[in-house]
């Protein structure tokens, strides 16, 4: 698509005059529709990836479940324009994991592996699932991390890219409203409080990471995102709120109707 003038136009993509963006934490990407969003967020990705392959030969990236992010995994394994992504150099690693068996319909990892996993040509060595039916689930990922990192130089040990969905409560990981877990910061992994049927990364972990993006989409999220920009809460209240990486870049990804964009 290209203007009058010719100069060439993303479809579909608002006019930023015309976006009221949430103000939120860190930088606000909005798009007409989830298409577009997804658009954005799979082009910064690759980006990213392969960056991080230059500059110090892998890309670890940790992935979230549940049923938004699926269309984007979907585009990431049969879009042609992503074929460059690194998957040979890439370590996957899991957000957080339900306490259930592999096939179960709920485990995040049947559906991250089936839709890439199984077939991004990622070495099974540098995929890294949770065994969380295992009673020491969460200390075992963790020591995983830190042995699989430290093969990095010092300072450069952390995550490279952490994909968050966001519930309507405004839980993030399985970091819930009210849960002590989300103000755990000597831990790298945890069992979720105070029902302990999930593992998840703690803040700690995922604020570390280089790159910290938040896709959000639907009107079922704007009360959640308005509550966020309008920070009247703390972070128990609504766990979002603890995305505050310390040397990293934090993008949330909206479309149009979880911005509330008019």
């Amino acid at each position: 698509m290209t203007s009058d003038s010719g100069e060439k136009l993303r479809p579909y993509a608002l006019d930023d005059a015309l976006i009221d963006r949430p103000n939120l934490s860190g930088a606000v990407v909005v798009g007409e529709a989830v298409e577009d969003v997804i658009d954005t967020l799979a082009s910064d990705l690759l980006t990213h990836a392969n960056n991080c392959v230059r500059q110090f030969g892998d890309f670890h990236i940790a992935l979230c479940g549940g049923r938004t992010p699926i269309p984007l995994y979907r585009r990431l394994m049969l879009d042609p324009a992503y074929r460059a992504m690194p998957w040979r150099r890439t370590h996957l690693w899991l957000v957080d994991e339900r306490r259930v068996p592999f096939d179960h319909e709920e485990s995040n990892w049947r559906m991250i592996r089936e839709i890439i996993g199984d077939h991004a040509d990622i070495p099974p060595v540098q995929l890294h699932p949770i065994f969380a039916l295992s009673p020491t689930a969460d200390r075992e990922y963790e020591q995983t991390l830190k042995e699989t990192l430290a093969w990095r130089e010092k300072g450069h040990d952390r995550l490279d890219y952490v994909l968050l969905g966001m519930g309507e409560d405004g839980h993030i990981a399985s970091l819930f409203p009210g849960s002590p877990v989300t103000f755990e910061r000597d831990r790298l992994v945890s069992l979720a409080e105070p029902s302990r049927d999930r593992v998840t990364m703690t803040l700690g972990l995922i604020n570390a990471a280089r790159f910290v993006s938040v896709f959000v989409t639907g009107e079922h999220k704007h009360a959640a995102v308005r509550k966020l920009a309008g920070r009247g809460c703390g972070v128990s209240e609504l766990p979002a709120l603890g995305l505050t990486p310390l040397e990293g870049e934090l993008i949330w990804y909206l479309d149009r109707a979880a911005a509330g964009a008019s």
